[in-house]
């Protein structure tokens, strides 16, 4: 079974990794300059990299949809600079996942496979996909919804060890985004984790950086830049999130579910 996931972020790799461990053949399509924050657990570093291993899997930069496939067939991770979704119709896949988690469709249609998975808020079961994997944490984390859509987005984030809005490190100004900290260094609250345009970014809480901007991103005052982690566990910033995984079973479930390889009991 050939997917295609649009995105290629840290949620995206989760389910890249259930899916794969599962024996499905992947194509992930990302952005020609990512954006992601957990970048050392996100295979969209395969576009800066030409290859990018998490937890063990490895995923490729293929030139065109011809390798992507190839890739795919030999059992690799295949990812493909493609924006705008564009290789789906010339690779004609079993299923396609929308992992962009943009909040909004970016173009995903019903029509683009046999099963289609919108993830996150942003899509609604049997309008623009064939079921919808919900992304809020909290009891419905991960679950696969036949019809209907996803809660909508609060723009709060999800409580970690009793901390949700004061963990993310957020841009204080315009500019080019500039690294101070790695990820994985151990943080205290005051610590200067970035800069922009000279305005460093401080951190709020101590703990370990689990995320942040790769240095050169261009930025907006305000926009996500950077994570820590107050568990202070260095191994969680190598390893896919539990937030990925549920994310991920919830695809796996809703492709075979919906691909008739679980029948109904």
């Amino acid at each position: 079974m050939l997917v295609v996931i649009r995105g290629a972020g840290d949620i995206a790799t989760g389910i890249a990794l259930r899916l794969w461990r599962s024996g499905m053949k992947l194509v992930m399509l990302e952005l020609p300059a990512p954006t992601a924050i957990r970048r050392t657990v996100c295979f969209s570093q395969a576009v800066l990299f030409g290859s990018w291993c998490v937890e063990g899997v490895t995923a490729r930069l293929a030139s065109d949809a011809n390798e992507a496939r190839q890739l795919a067939e030999h059992g690799e991770i295949a990812v493909l600079v493609d924006p705008d979704g564009s290789a789906v119709a010339a690779l004609r896949p079993d299923g396609v996942v929308d992992a962009i988690l943009a909040k909004r469709n970016l173009g995903t249609k019903l029509t683009d496979a046999p099963v289609v998975v919108g993830v996150g808020p942003g899509f609604t079961a049997g309008v623009d996909c064939h079921a919808v994997v919900e992304t809020m944490r909290g009891h419905d984390l991960g679950r696969v919804i036949l019809k209907g859509s996803a809660q909508a987005n609060t723009g709060i984030p999800g409580v970690i060890a009793g901390h949700s809005a004061d963990r993310l490190l957020r841009a204080p100004a315009d500019g080019i985004f500039r690294q101070v900290r790695e990820i994985g260094d151990r943080v205290n609250p005051g610590d200067i984790a970035a800069e922009v345009a000279g305005v460093p970014m401080c951190c709020k809480l101590g703990g370990t950086l689990r995320g942040l901007l790769a240095d050169g991103v261009p930025v907006y005052k305000g926009m996500k830049c950077g994570d820590v982690d107050p568990r202070g566990v260095e191994d969680y910033c190598n390893r896919a999130s539990d937030k990925a995984l549920a994310v991920g079973g919830g695809v796996l479930e809703a492709i075979l579910q919906l691909s008739g390889v679980l029948k109904e009991r």
